[in-house]
Parts: C-alpha cells; structure tokens; sequence
C-alpha cells in the first residue's frame, strides 16, 4: 500500500467515525464537535486529491461560519430538557427504527443497482481539444466584482444572525439568562 492510499483510507475512516460520531452523541456540543471533525476530514481528503480551493472553501465556509452559527443556535435551547423531549415514548421509537430500515435499504438498493449498470467513459476529441478555463479566476471575478454588494449584504446578515443569537440567549428567560 502506497503512503497515497494509506493517507487517503486514513482520512477516510476519520471522517466516517467523526460522522458517525455526530448522530450518536447524546451531547450536542460534543455531536457539534464531530461535525466540525467531519468538515476538516472532507477538506483533507479534498488536500490529498489537489483540490486546494475545495479544500479552503470547505474549511472556510463548513467548518467555519456553518459551525459558529451551529453552535449559536445551541445556545438557545434548554439542553437538559432537549434529551428528554426526544427519547421518550415507543411510537417516537418505532419511527426512528422504521426510519433507519428504510434508509438503510435505500442505500443498499442504490448501491445495488450501481453495480448492475455498467459505466462507459467515452473520450470525445472536441472535448480533449477544448481549451482549460480558469474557473477559479471566473468564480471570484463574478463573486468579488460583479456582485459584490450582494456578497456584502450576506456579510451584514450574517453578522446580525450572530448577534441575535447571542442577544436572545442573553435574555430574560433565554438558557444562559443572567439571574
């Protein structure tokens, strides 16, 4: 096994665990910790494939701004009340089993019938001919100068969704109100 493979099956298994580890949490800060671990693993695995842009993006906009906003919103809730209200009754029990069978069959299904249609790749010479564009360059001209107001406007809003949070759960009767 080459070091390539090893790195890559590595952080593959991290990223499955890490994944995992987000829906079998009973915690929540600790489920949104094992997100945050999921993010990173996908933008390693992305490093490993030379996909240097996904790999940032992914870091900048999963792992960073999804995850604060995560997090802020845990501060609104009643933590010690959100377990009880989720594990309690056999029908709400059934519905999570039931949910399971049938995704779990889904996957197996889709899984299955991939295996059965084969895949062929045909090389065209118009698209091997075709120049290479820069798309990178294309992205960030249409995003920082074509509409950039917009792209600032997104900025703002999101700047005042974290201040909200963080004012709601601040007040009175909020989770983390100052007694």
């Amino acid at each position: 096994m080459t070091a390539d493979a090893f790195l890559f099956w590595f952080l593959a298994f991290v990223t499955v665990v890490s994944g995992l580890s987000v829906i079998l949490m009973v915690n929540p800060i600790y489920s949104a910790l094992s997100l945050a671990m999921t993010m990173i693993g996908v933008a390693a695995i992305f490093v490993t494939l030379n996909a240097y842009f996904l790999a940032g993006v992914q870091l900048i906009v999963y792992a960073g701004a999804v995850m604060v906003l995560f997090v802020m919103v845990l501060m609104l809730f009643d933590l010690k009340h959100e377990i009880q209200a989720f594990t309690r009754g056999r029908l709400t029990g059934a519905i999570k089993i039931a949910s399971v069978g049938i995704l779990s069959g889904l996957i197996v299904g889709a899984v299955t019938m991939g295996l059965k249609t084969p895949v062929v790749i045909t090389a065209s010479s118009d698209v091997a001919a075709a120049p290479t564009v820069d798309t990178t360059r294309a992205l960030a001209e249409n995003l920082f100068i074509k509409n950039v107001l917009g792209f600032e406007v997104l900025g703002v809003m999101l700047l005042v969704i974290a201040v909200g949070a963080v004012a709601l759960s601040r007040s009175k009767g909020g989770t983390h109100a100052r007694d």
